[in-house]
């Protein structure tokens, strides 16, 4: 008997995921032991996003001519290179931006695997399953972060590097063996080198799309910002250890597992998308901004509790903007729709890290308030876009 096919991209993702968290909440530190200053600490977490900006409309576009496994497949095997990289990467600066940059381009695939749930999800189950992939995200942070922090503790940045390799050459056999294609009706026509501009600004010129992508855009500016700066001023401002950056991260992707996993499909159930798609933003807001101000002397009962209405904000959002994304979207251009969505992620990761390490370099508390502000934007085109009506339209 086959294993279901909504199983198997949750497996998928939580391996690639496992490597990629093993990774993200030590680069800060090690750019940091290497020489960088929070500006450059940035630049090396927009290089990552920077080629999944420019990657991912290709990654889409091929998925809908070639079908979704062949272009899982191939990113996984880009991306247990772009880890052995990442190894070496204590001889230099550069090696780290190199290494970051082939994981990018590896990880603009993400369209591929958000259009392979669309080809097996009925529309109105779209926000519940991709709350399931989310879940798949959170449960790569639970593991990866706590691993990453013990491997770079105990035995150095290239045990880190050999470790996300291995789970992504381990996944790429699993998915050779058990993924399926879910492509039935193949797209020979969709351009596959394109201005990622051009087809963006395509994108956002449609109605209820456009605007989805936008308050996308901001938020992740907003919560990029914190995932470049957190690890960086809980070391200097409260003294945590590597282990416990680790432990702080499992505790963000705990609770992301348990909301997107758990609750999303109800909570989409009783309140709608359109109320989730505004109570996000708010929940967001508020923990964004508390997090820099917790007391020293109860660190943990302030940080805590703001983080987990980070996350709580963030599993709101992000399967519900996704699903209204995939019903706004024709049954032929799935792959292309979410590609262009996550391009646009993409560049707003690259904004944000860097926005973000400039305004560390001010002060560490300068980057939580920025972000409060501008997800408090979000806030407002939210509500406009829902009493626009114009969300009504979404195709069932």
């Amino acid at each position: 008997m086959k294993p279901r096919p909504l199983l198997v991209i949750f497996i998928t993702i939580f391996i690639d995921l496992l490597g990629f968290g093993i990774i993200i909440p030590i680069l800060p530190i090690h750019a940091s032991e290497l020489g960088a200053p929070g500006w450059v600490i940035g630049l090396v977490a927009a290089s990552f996003s920077a080629m999944q900006f420019l990657f991912g409309p290709f990654w889409g576009g091929l998925s809908d001519r070639l079908g979704r496994r062949p272009i899982l497949m191939g990113s996984m095997l880009l991306m247990g290179f772009s880890y052995i990289l990442f190894a070496f990467s204590s001889f230099s600066l550069v090696i780290l931006f190199l290494s970051r940059l082939l994981a990018g381009i590896a990880a603009a695939n993400i369209s591929a695997a958000q259009a392979f749930i669309s080809d097996i999800t009925p529309p109105e189950k779209r926000a519940k399953n991709f709350g399931i992939i989310g879940a798949a995200f959170g449960l790569g942070f639970i593991f990866g972060p706590p691993i990453g922090g013990f491997l770079k503790a105990d035995y150095g940045i290239d045990a880190v590097g050999y470790a996300a390799a291995g789970f992504s050459f381990f996944n790429l056999i699993l998915a050779y063996f058990l993924l399926p294609e879910t492509l039935v009706e193949r797209s020979e026509k969709t351009s596959l080198f394109i201005n990622p501009l051009e087809k963006l600004g395509s994108a956002l010129k449609r109605v209820a799309i456009g605007d989805l992508m936008i308050i996308s855009f901001i938020f992740m500016v907003a919560f990029s910002m914190m995932q470049v700066t957190a690890a960086l001023f809980w070391v200097a401002e409260f003294g945590l250890t590597e282990k416990g950056v680790g432990y702080m991260f499992l505790y963000i992707g705990l609770l992301a597992a348990i909301i997107q996993g758990g609750f999303i499909g109800k909570l989409n159930i009783w309140f709608g998308e359109r109320n989730l798609l505004i109570s996000g933003t708010l929940l967001m807001m508020t923990g964004l901004t508390l997090m820099p101000f917790a007391p020293k002397e109860h660190f943990l009962l302030w940080e805590l509790p703001s983080l987990a209405v980070v996350s709580l904000g963030n599993a709101f959002l992000t399967p519900t903007i996704n699903s209204l994304l995939s019903r706004l979207s024709g049954a032929r251009e799935q792959g292309a729709i979410l590609g262009s969505s996550q391009s646009f992620n993409s560049l707003a990761r690259v904004v944000g890290p860097i926005l973000g390490g400039w305004l560390y370099g001010m002060d560490f508390r300068i980057p939580y308030l920025a972000s409060g502000l501008l997800v408090l934007l979000c806030t407002f085109l939210a509500v406009r876009l829902v009493k626009s009506g114009k969300l009504i339209t979404v195709q069932v």
